[in-house]
């Protein structure tokens, strides 16, 4: 390729589209990959199972209250540096580039292996759901190709597109647990009991453990920057949004979350929770409202899983977007469409999910891992491997990258005095990131009971593999471009700043293509 014709896709390549999200899209994105229904009828039933405490509730305001002290930092960063690639270029210009390079791999593996391990439930819950309604047995891989294509189109249009989507969906899922907690409330078979929010129900054995399954569900609380390109006021939009977000998250989940102990009693949500798992939410309704209701809900949890798969889809397409950009990854990433969709990256992780979710499909199908592994339950492969495995892995790798970012707030704002006080810069940070890595180590040494393992086996040390061995490699690969290629070393986690990206760049690849100096 000629210096003329980089040039050429460079001037005319749109990049992200700009001025488009406001701080309720941008919320709605971040609360839409959190999944608020999934998160009330699995995750608050998994906690209280697991745990056996009725600590739940007040744990989720604990993760809120973590991850508010994170964000203190993280939005005043925010304000420094506009950037799809979000972590990547915080921990870049916070820790340096080495280490940014590392958690932008992280990052990939990690918002990929959320993405991917949900359509595995995705597809379990439409294939249950019809076979119980209709008697149709089908697939349960079927209805998740149909979905990534689905997926896919809303990736390569416009931004403001998909938060329309997601928005209506997110408005769906709000409702429905509205109404869930209203019978729970109504129902209350001992009473309208506070033992759920008695404060020494969660400072107690089971704390790690609480904090350990909680966490998981703010996964997607931090993506507001990634969309900061695109953000109609980026200082100011972004920050909003995402403060906005983990309260509503927070105190959305805590109310839920009592309110779920309410409606079954506080003396038997525990033990409902091990039998019934996150049918629990559909059977109480079921019996306290009746089957169409019940049904409506059980439609919304399927849409909120595919709420969940479009936000995460659209994370991955950014990071590849901005790793494109800046030479990190391949420069064929930074192209977008005519609407500013990055198109490329989309399409990437379109593959990506296409191969995964057919590696597994064909493990548990066609060579008969699902009945090896699962005998009776095989009809659960999809869940107890795809999602199980996966979403583990990938919250696992998120809190990693949450505590760096955390660190890297203080490196960043030492290079930069004056202007912000040190509970900004250095206190609330400080103390985010001790406990985001306290919690990482935790996820670490609780990763069997969270894979439902009773004895650890080659996946317990694999998948979080995955996350260091993602990590190394970015670092070994960030060195080999500050020997091989300096120009666009210096570059790293700068790809928004003036001058940092256009003619500078455009001069690097002419240089290298013509084998200058």
């Amino acid at each position: 390729m000629s210096t003329h014709t980089t040039q050429e896709s460079e001037i005319h390549d749109p990049g992200l589209s700009r001025r488009t999200l406001g701080v309720p899209s941008i919320t709605l994105m971040i609360i839409a990959a959190s999944a608020p229904l999934t998160v009330v009828a699995g995750g608050v039933t998994t906690s209280f199972a697991v745990t056996g405490s009725l600590g739940v509730p007040l744990g989720f305001l604990l993760i809120a209250v973590i991850l508010t002290l994170f964000a203190v930092g993280y939005t005043a960063m925010g304000r420094f540096i506009t950037n799809a690639g979000a972590f990547y270029a915080y921990v870049a210009q916070g820790l340096g580039r080495p280490l940014g390079v590392g958690g932008s791999l992280v990052a990939l593996v990690s918002y990929n292996a959320m993405q991917v391990g949900i359509y595995g439930l995705f597809g379990f819950q439409i294939s249950v759901f019809l076979e119980a309604k209709l008697g149709f047995a089908s697939p349960w891989w079927v209805w998740v190709f149909l979905c990534i294509i689905v997926v896919a189109v809303l990736g390569v249009n416009r931004v403001d597109l998909s938060a329309k989507v997601l928005g209506v969906l997110v408005a769906l899922e709000f409702i429905a647990v509205i109404l869930f907690d209203i019978v729970s409330f109504t129902a209350s078979p001992e009473g309208v009991s506070a033992a759920a929010l008695n404060p020494n129900a969660l400072f107690g054995p089971a704390l790690g453990l609480i904090l350990v399954f909680g966490v998981a569900a703010f996964m997607g609380f931090e993506s507001g920057a990634i969309y900061g390109e695109e953000a109609k006021d980026p200082k100011r939009t972004v920050p909003r949004a995402t403060y906005l977000a983990v309260a509503i998250i927070g105190l959305f989940y805590a109310f839920s979350a009592w309110a779920f102990s309410v409606g079954i009693g506080p003396s038997q949500i525990v033990q409902a929770s091990q039998e019934a798992g996150p049918d629990l939410m559909f059977v109480f309704m079921t019996e306290q409202t009746s089957v169409i209701i019940a049904d409506i809900m059980t439609i919304l949890f399927i849409t909120s899983l595919f709420a969940a798969l479009q936000a995460f889809h659209n994370a991955v397409a950014r990071y590849l977007y901005s790793l494109g950009r800046e030479g990190v990854m391949p420069h064929a990433f930074s192209h977008t469409s005519k609407s500013g969709a990055p198109w490329a990256g989309s399409v990437a992780q379109t593959i990506i999910a296409i191969i995964i979710v057919a590696g597994f499909a064909l493990t548990g199908d066609a060579f008969g891992a699902a009945d090896a592994m699962f005998g009776e339950l095989s009809f659960l492969y999809p869940v107890l491997t795809m999602f199980t495995w996966l979403t583990n892995t990938g919250a696992a790798g998120l809190v990693l990258l949450m505590a760096l970012t955390a660190f890297a707030v203080i490196g960043f704002f030492r290079k930069r005095p004056g202007g912000l006080s040190a509970w900004t810069t250095v206190v609330a940070p400080f103390v985010a990131g001790v406990l985001l890595a306290g919690m990482f180590v935790m996820i670490l040494g609780n990763f069997p009971l969270m894979l439902g393992q009773e004895e650890p086996d080659a996946t317990t040390f694999v998948l979080p593999g995955m996350i260091i061995a993602a990590f190394v490699i970015g670092l070994a690969w960030a060195y080999v471009l500050r020997v091989k290629k300096p120009h666009l070393y210096s570059q790293i986690g700068h790809g928004t700043e003036p001058g940092a990206y256009g003619t500078e760049l455009i001069g690097v690849v002419g240089v290298e293509e013509t084998g200058a100096p």
